[in-house]
């Protein structure tokens, strides 16, 4: 999630939407058992219960102005580890083929190179973008819903073509921003050099 403006950030660690965050982290290894374990019911209620904390750490860190640093990593970072574990967990049932979790893990590599190049010029974290949450959410959602299908038989003829498009909306949506997050990086390096600025600390809140 992107940084809110005007918000001060702590850096605390040990507060109450903190620990439900990590709560969230620690059910992913379990998510991801239950999927190759074809428990997919039990994976659903245990991604709907990873959900449902994430709705209230956000509720509660703005509610008990508990919003930290801490917390602006690992909300983004529970929702790509529960897109990983889902779509190797399907991927393993052969659910999905190989090849969406090689486009999903490229695109995050990608990022990987790009905040790397971004360091050796003297930059921080790429800033959240808009559509980048949009495609982010659409693979949260669009993966469960293909999940629906196996926990529920008599439901997949509609699940399936719906989690399907949903899913490579999604695949493609991540791409996209990966693209603004490549043009936006050479944008900040080139316009450093031609001005030459002192080189900022940051391009943004969140990665």
């Amino acid at each position: 999630m992107g940084a809110d403006r005007g918000v001060v950030e702590s850096t605390r660690i040990w507060t109450i939407p903190n620990v439900l965050s990590m709560l969230r982290l620690v059910l992913v290894p379990v998510f991801l058992v239950l999927i190759v374990r074809a428990d997919y019911v039990a994976a659903l209620i245990v991604l709907v219960l990873a959900s449902l904390t994430d709705l209230l750490d956000g509720f509660l860190a703005r509610r008990l102005g508990q919003i930290t640093r801490l917390g602006r990593l690992l909300d983004p970072a529970a929702d790509r580890l529960y897109i990983f574990a889902a779509l190797i967990g399907l991927a393993a049932q052969q659910l999905v083929p190989w090849w969406i979790v090689a486009i999903i893990v490229a695109r995050d590599v990608f990022l990987v190179v790009l905040g790397i190049i971004l360091a050796n010029h003297g930059f921080g974290p790429l800033p959240v973008h808009q559509l980048g949450k949009v495609a982010t959410f659409a693979l949260f959602t669009g993966l469960p819903v293909i999940m629906l299908g196996p926990a529920f038989p008599a439901v997949e003829q509609v699940s399936a073509p719906i989690g399907w498009a949903i899913t490579i909306w999604g695949a493609f949506l991540y791409w996209w921003a990966g693209v603004i997050y490549a043009i936006e990086t050479v944008r900040a390096i080139r316009t450093a050099r031609v001005a030459g600025d002192p080189r900022s600390d940051t391009l943004g809140q969140g990665g």
